[in-house]
């Protein structure tokens, strides 16, 4: 069967430009805003964004495939003095979505290393005695999550905080959602 030369030469030229491995050919967070990731319950309302990722391999997969790199995420709390910060052992994995969140010491797919915030004179730190649950996924994952495009991650799960007032502390659950920008260092 006849190939053309120019088709091979165009192809492989897109691969050298556009990079091989996108999730939906398109590189980026697309339309994501850069605040909008939320821990939310009736009593407090806690919204992070100004996200970033690093390449860090913090939270290395063994299992990973050559080149896949774990990739850290860090933002901060947007209506008060909090932050978060994720670790994804597998970036290559987001883009199919329905990915785990956990802990950092679970085997999950986005692990929550810390999370702290502040609201009405409270701190929130996360509850370690009480695991996330949820999933997330991301879209526009290019080079295994490492492209300086970045990509849009999105979460919808739960999550225990320990909340201290006044010298008393408690438990509260809140539900972690949002679709985000995370661009790349």
């Amino acid at each position: 069967m006849w190939r053309s030369p120019f088709l091979s030469t165009t192809s492989l030229a897109f691969v050298l430009v556009h990079g091989a491995g996108c999730s939906d050919d398109a590189c980026g967070p697309g339309d994501a805003p850069k605040v909008g990731l939320v821990a939310s319950s009736v009593d407090v309302t806690l919204t992070y964004g100004n996200m970033t990722s690093r390449a860090g391999n913090d939270c290395p997969d063994p299992a990973a495939p050559t080149g896949v790199v774990a990739v850290s995420i860090e933002g901060t709390q947007t209506d008060g003095t909090g932050f978060i910060t994720l670790c994804v052992p597998r970036p290559d994995l987001l883009v199919m979505g329905g990915r785990t969140l956990g802990l950092t010491t679970s085997m999950a797919d986005i692990r929550i290393i810390d999370l702290q915030g502040g609201s009405a004179g409270c701190t929130f730190s996360i509850d370690t005695t009480r695991p996330p649950t949820g999933t997330g996924g991301a879209t526009g994952v290019c080079g295994n999550g490492t492209d300086k495009a970045g990509f849009a991650i999105e979460l919808d799960g739960a999550v225990s905080l320990r909340r201290t007032c006044a010298g008393t502390t408690d438990s509260i659950a809140v539900k972690l959602s949002g679709r985000v920008a995370v661009p790349a260092e």
